[in-house]
This record gives structure tokens, C-alpha cells and sequence, in this order.
């Protein structure tokens, strides 16, 4: 692999008579033993003119030591391409630096996730969403795809679920999602009687926190009349997980939900119709089972298989109990501290089993989210229902702009300001670049006394030390 050469990395002008060093200090302390390239400028007799004198600049390697005849081959000189009239540099790799590629020596870099990424984009109304996969890509996939089906016969038995069964190997997957759901609801809401969350009473912005944040960011109604600052109330579950309801589908693979039967058809929540259609069984919402795979008659064509012959089929009890949502009325807090710490680890592993299962779900289970607004749809396509409300809905009759869904779109994770010490001084208007931000029931997880989890420390920039003062702040460049 070709080693790059940092012309920052030590840079000195020289005189072309007598060699003397232009500058009595040097930026950085330079070995002896490493390499010197040097590189003159572009002009008719190699050097540049300033004023009189006649000086080039050297510019030292990277990588230091010389190659002896008895190193093996794979310490072997690479060359260095530079773009433009520049001449190619060979520099050496030492093994010291070999050592920092792990992916050469077939080990593992210990350090996956990077430190202070960027807060996740907030997207305008007036802005469609991005599609998971560029279009660019789905169009190659979809050629390259063509080409294998020329030799495969046409009659290829399709797999589950698009056949009509289930993926067994998924039915434990989830109900291990819905009861995680459920415990996660149930341990907000005793961990809302000992970790303060506020929620702006006109928009949807939270913190966790003893008091709410200062930054003049709510966008609610008159927000220009309270200069953008909030007006803080008690937060309540809903503020912490975001309701996302779809249509229940009593069978996935039946017919498109009208535009008129919209009212008619219970709306539930998304996670819980995912389990649902993945193999949770639950007597206020039935789905359809087959137990044969469809005949496919056309393309969106196809007619069940007959079951008739089949024995009676038998319920089977479930060996995985489905949990019940707590009535706020019997929510007890938690007594010590040895309890708010196990609650708070029990909730962030409901919280990561929850994402984690509903992930493995959503390979094998096609999700729908429209690209306008929030609207999820669970099945193979989206309704016909023209309820979209989005920027220019109009030009598309309110009807919706189905694209595949991610995870965030399922379970949207609500970021709030990380509060670095919660015993400490507030968060300051004047240091807002300084402090990161974490999921809602991460944060407060971590206030409770949990461990952080290390997926989510991009965006807390715990390394990044906060300014005591205004001053120290203006100085930081």
C-alpha cells in the first residue's frame, strides 16, 4: 500500500549556496536518520526567486530509518504518485507504523467507534427523505437481477414470508421485541418518578435534567414573543418514546387498504403489528396463518392453497409469556439507590434488545415509511389511504410516497442535550458547541447510574473538555 508523504509535516526553506537553514527553529523535532527527499519549485532553472537569492524548500519523509538488506520483502519501499508536474517520492514504512494498520497484520481496531460524530440531521418538511440504498444502486442491483433470472427457471418456490408462512426461526425474535417493549414502558415509568425529564409545553423538544435547558431553540406557537425559549412542564412516557401507530392487517399479503376503509381498520402501534405479523399471537388482533405456501397465479396474482386435508390445528401455547402494561395508578418508585441503578440497566437492555430484535425483523419483514412524513406501513405495500399532510401534498392527491423504512423510522430515537454533571452548575446558552447529546432513554439511563453504552459516546463528546468561563470559550479555535 502506497504511504502518503504530509508536506506539513516538516517543511524548511533552504539557501541554494551554502545550505544555511532560513529559520533558527524548527517546527518539529526531525530525525537524522530519516529519509530527506528534497523538492524544488517550478521554474525554469528548478529553484524560486525571492528578491536576490535564490531558495528551495526541503521537504523531510514521513517515515524514518533506512531499509537494511536483511528485512524481509514486505518492508519492501513503496512509491508515492503526486498529482500535477511533481515528480514521485519513494519513502519507507517503518514497522512501528505498520503496526497502526491492524486490517495488514489481521487484527482488530480497538477503537470502531469514533469520537464526536455529527448530531443526526434534521431533516425540513420541506425535504423528502433519503432512500436507504441510492437509486443508483437499486437500479444496478435490479439489471444484475435480471440477468441471473434468464437461467433459472421461472417456477422458483418462493421463500418465507413471501409465500404466506412464517420464518420460525423468527417467532422467538419476537416475542422477545414485544415483551422488551413492554418492560421499557413499564420502567420509564418508574424511572420518571426519580430522574426530572421536562418537556416544552409548545413544541416537542425534552431534557433530562434538573432544569431545563437555556438554548432559544423552540419553534412552537408565539415562539417569537418568548425569543425562542421554552416554557418547561413534567414529560410524561409518550415524550420519551415516540408513538409511531400503522394499520392492523388481518391479512399481509391481501389487498391494499383503500382510501375509504381507513376508519374502519384499527391502528396500533408499529413494533406491535411487526411482532404480530412475525408470529405473536394476541386474541384482540388476529391475523391470518397459512399453513401452506400461496399458489401464484400472475405477478400480484395468487390464490391459497387448500388446507382442507390438513388436521384441525391446535393452538399452541406461547413458551414465551406475553407481559401487560403496568396502569400508572401501580407504579411504585424504586426505594434505594441499588434499585434505581438495577432498573436503570434492566431498561437501557430492554431499550437495545428492542432496536436489536426489531432489526433482524425488518430483513425478513418488508416496513414502509412514506418519504414526506412520518407514516409507517408494515406489510409488502403501502395503504392507498391519501392522508399525507406533507409539503405539496396537494400535487399528490395526499397520497403517500411509500420508500423502504430503517430502524430510526420504526423506533425514532428523541436526542436531548447530554448533561455532563448532573450535581453540577447547569448547561450555559453561551457553550452550546461544546456539549453532545444522546437518546432520551440513554440519557436518562446514565443519570440513574448505568453504564454508558459504548455505540452511542459519538455523539456525547466526552472527551471535548467544557470551558469554565465565557472567556476561555471565545478563546478556543
Amino acid at each position: 500500500m502506497a504511504s502518503m508523504v504530509s508536506l506539513s509535516n516538516a517543511i524548511g526553506f533552504s539557501h541554494t549556496t551554502n545550505h544555511n537553514t532560513l529559520f533558527s527553529t524548527s517546527l518539529c523535532k526531525l530525525n537524522y536518520s530519516s529519509n530527506m527527499v528534497e523538492m524544488k519549485t517550478f521554474s525554469q532553472q528548478g529553484c524560486r526567486k525571492i528578491g536576490h537569492d535564490r531558495r528551495c524548500f526541503r521537504v523531510y519523509g514521513l517515515y524514518g530509518g533506512r531499509k537494511e538488506n536483511n528485512e524481509k520483502s514486505d518492508d519492501a519501499t513503496s512509491k508515492v504518485t503526486l498529482s500535477g508536474n511533481q515528480q514521485p517520492i519513494r519513502t519507507e514504512i517503518t514497522k512501528a507504523a505498520k503496526e497502526l494498520r491492524p486490517e495488514q497484520s489481521g487484527g482488530k481496531n480497538t477503537n470502531e467507534v469514533p469520537q464526536n460524530a455529527d448530531f443526526p440531521r434534521q431533516y425540513s418538511r420541506k425535504e423528502k427523505k433519503p432512500f436507504p440504498v441510492p437509486i443508483v444502486e437499486l437500479r444496478r442491483a435490479a439489471r444484475e437481477r435480471i440477468k441471473k433470472m434468464k437461467d433459472v427457471p421461472k417456477k422458483k418456490p418462493m421463500p418465507a414470508p413471501k409465500n404466506g408462512l412464517l420464518v420460525k426461526n423468527l417467532i422467538p425474535y419476537a416475542y422477545d421485541v414485544y415483551n422488551a417493549r413492554i418492560t421499557l414502558i413499564n420502567n420509564l415509568k418508574k424511572l420518571l418518578k426519580v430522574v426530572p425529564v421536562h418537556a416544552c409545553g409548545w413544541c416537542s423538544e425534552i431534557h433530562v435534567g434538573p432544569v431545563g435547558h437555556p438554548f432559544k431553540s423552540c419553534k412552537g406557537t408565539q415562539a417569537n414573543r418568548r425569543n425562542g425559549l421554552h416554557e418547561w412542564t413534567n414529560a410524561h412516557v409518550e415524550d420519551i418514546l415516540i408513538p409511531v401507530d400503522t394499520f392492523h392487517l388481518y391479512d399481509r399479503l391481501g389487498k391494499r387498504i383503500p382510501h375509504e376503509k381507513r376508519f374502519s381498520i384499527p391502528r396500533i402501534p408499529a413494533v406491535v403489528e411487526l411482532c404480530l405479523q412475525a408470529g405473536v399471537e394476541i386474541p384482540e388482533f388476529p391475523t391470518k396463518r397459512r399453513r401452506k405456501p400461496i399458489i401464484r397465479i400472475g405477478k400480484k396474482e395468487f390464490v391459497d392453497a387448500d388446507e382442507s386435508e390438513l388436521p384441525d390445528k391446535v393452538p399452541d401455547n406461547p413458551t414465551t409469556p406475553l407481559l401487560a402494561e403496568i396502569p400508572d395508578s401501580e407504579i411504585v418508585a424504586p426505594v434505594n439507590k441499588e434499585e434505581v441503578v438495577h432498573l436503570a440497566e434492566e431498561t437501557l437492555q430492554a431499550w437495545e434488545q428492542m432496536r436489536r430484535g426489531t432489526k433482524k425483523l425488518m430483513r425478513m419483514y418488508q416496513v414502509r415509511v412514506c418519504g414526506y412524513c412520518p407514516e409507517i406501513h408494515v406489510g409488502p405495500s403501502g395503504h392507498k389511504a391519501q392522508n399525507c399532510g406533507a409539503h405539496k401534498h396537494q400535487q399528490r392527491n395526499g397520497q403517500h410516497g411509500w420508500q423502504a423504512a430503517v430502524i430510526d423510522d420504526l423506533i425514532p430515537p428523541r436526542f436531548v442535550w447530554h448533561v455532563p454533571d448532573v450535581n453540577g452548575p447547569p448547561l450555559e446558552r453561551e457553550l452550546r458547541n461544546f456539549y453532545g447529546q444522546a437518546p432520551a432513554v440513554v440519557e436518562m439511563c446514565i443519570q440513574a447510574g448505568a453504564a454508558l453504552p459504548e455505540q452511542y459516546k459519538s455523539t456525547m463528546r466526552l472527551d471535548i473538555g467544557i470551558p469554565s468561563t465565557l472567556k476561555e470559550a471565545e478563546m478556543v479555535v
